[in-house]
């Protein structure tokens, strides 16, 4: 999986840097967030995230109920999703777990076990999930 932003590209007096609560370029689409693959079969597997972009990121595995898409997650007042029934998270840079996030240029892993079905893959470092920083993974039998 790969995650990359627009960061430091729009810097200048006119543009406030990432993270620092302002709306700036968040919610304009400025962030990706790739799965590689989409689909994977069930059982244990892990997630691997490299950090290509230039601020601070993270990717946490949540079930997507029957209805739901990638991307429908209310965000709250602190540009955050809830991570509520979490399965695991990739933010410890260079290494497995949580951590205080994958810094440029680094990598991360989670290792979870999967049962056939919907997981949205996000970003939850504030104002990323709004910027575009989630996808939907499928699990097969």
């Amino acid at each position: 999986m790969t995650v990359w932003d627009m960061g430091r590209m729009r810097r200048g007096p006119n543009w406030p840097v990432p993270n620092n609560g302002r709306p700036a370029w968040y919610g304009m689409g400025m962030m990706r967030l790739v799965a590689h693959p989409t689909t994977i079969p069930a059982g244990k597997v892990t997630v691997r995230v490299v950090n290509e972009g230039t601020v601070t990121h993270e990717v946490i595995v949540l079930p997507l109920s029957a209805g739901q898409t990638a991307g429908e997650r209310a965000i709250g007042s602190d540009g955050r999703v809830s991570e509520a029934g979490s399965l695991g998270e990739a933010s410890r840079t260079c290494g497995s777990g949580a951590g205080d996030g994958i810094a440029s240029g680094a990598a991360a892993w989670t290792t979870v076990t999967l049962r056939p079905g919907r997981y949205e893959l996000l970003c939850n470092v504030p104002g990323h999930y709004a910027a575009g920083m989630y996808t939907e993974l499928d699990v097969t039998k």
